[in-house]
């Protein structure tokens, strides 16, 4: 329940509120539990294959904890938890993404093949998703704690635009990176492509599903902030979870079952070959 001392009744048409809709308790409270499941999961293959894990649930829980609250009574904790995690999310499974594929050209030997050298093809898209990671907390902490200051909102909320489009354009280009060494592997195989227990087309397939999850979730976002906090998209909450919270979670789903975490296994194999080989 809410602060009866800072209850705004007419939420609805203020020129700020936490929320533009009653947010949905059930909703928040299945896709909290969808999440937990999930990162149950994956810390189960962190243990193996030391993984990335999930902030997600911890998004929607705060969700739940507003949703449970009276409309217009909403408090900052729980919004400001909610507005971050969730906003967040995508650039930490971004740097994931990144590191990837970086791990799938080193155990296929696949160097030549990279436009950009692994070595620094890892640290240049790290780099970037932590200036959008930057952006976006920034901004989203600034739209949380505005309230009635119009300036320092609209300046919040085009910081997070901002970080939404380097985002996109920043995935973008991975993509095209991708694609490009993916096409000269399939032109000109390395031999350790050819070995059964390294299946680097899976992986990649796997970064393309994901990456297509993520940028159809970052370009809603992009138009739901470029809307304002008055336009259709941010007044209507089913669109956070057709085009938000089922593509993450899909994301995470999709990681699960097509799991890049055992490249590590693979590389720590290939490093004690090649130690063994410079020996000989």
């Amino acid at each position: 329940m809410g602060n009866g001392d800072n209850c705004n009744p007419n939420w609805k048409d203020a020129s700020f509120s936490y929320y533009k809709y009653v947010p949905s308790l059930a909703a928040a409270g299945i896709f909290t539990g969808f999440f937990f499941l999930a990162f149950a999961g994956h810390s189960f293959r962190m243990i193996k294959a030391r993984a990335w894990f999930l902030i997600e649930v911890l998004g929607f829980a705060g969700r739940a904890v507003s949703a449970n609250q009276e409309p217009g009574c909403w408090t900052q904790p729980p919004y400001l938890v909610q507005t971050l995690f969730i906003l967040l999310a995508p650039a930490l499974f971004a740097a994931s993404v990144y590191m990837t594929l970086g791990r799938i050209i080193e155990v296929v030997d696949g160097e030549k093949y990279a436009i950009i050298k692994r070595r620094w093809l890892t640290k240049i898209f790290v780099c970037g998703d932590i200036v959008c990671f930057l952006l976006l907390g920034g901004g989203g902490g600034m739209l949380a704690s505005a309230k009635t200051n119009k300036s320092a909102f609209d300046l919040g909320n085009n910081i997070i635009i901002g970080g939404l489009v380097l985002q996109l354009l920043w995935f973008g280009l991975f993509v095209v990176i991708t694609l490009l060494f993916h096409r000269r592997m399939m032109l000109s195989p390395t031999a350790r492509s050819y070995q059964p227990d390294i299946k680097w087309r899976s992986y990649l397939h796997a970064l393309y599903v994901a990456s297509a999850l993520i940028i159809v979730r970052n370009i809603f976002r992009l138009i739901e902030y470029c809307q304002g906090s008055n336009g259709y998209l941010m007044t209507t909450e089913v669109f956070v979870y057709c085009l938000d919270a089922l593509p993450m979670f899909l994301v995470v789903a999709w990681f699960l079952w097509k799991y890049p975490g055992e490249i590590s296994g693979l590389l720590r194999r290939k490093e004690l070959y090649d130690g063994s080989m410079h020996e000989i």
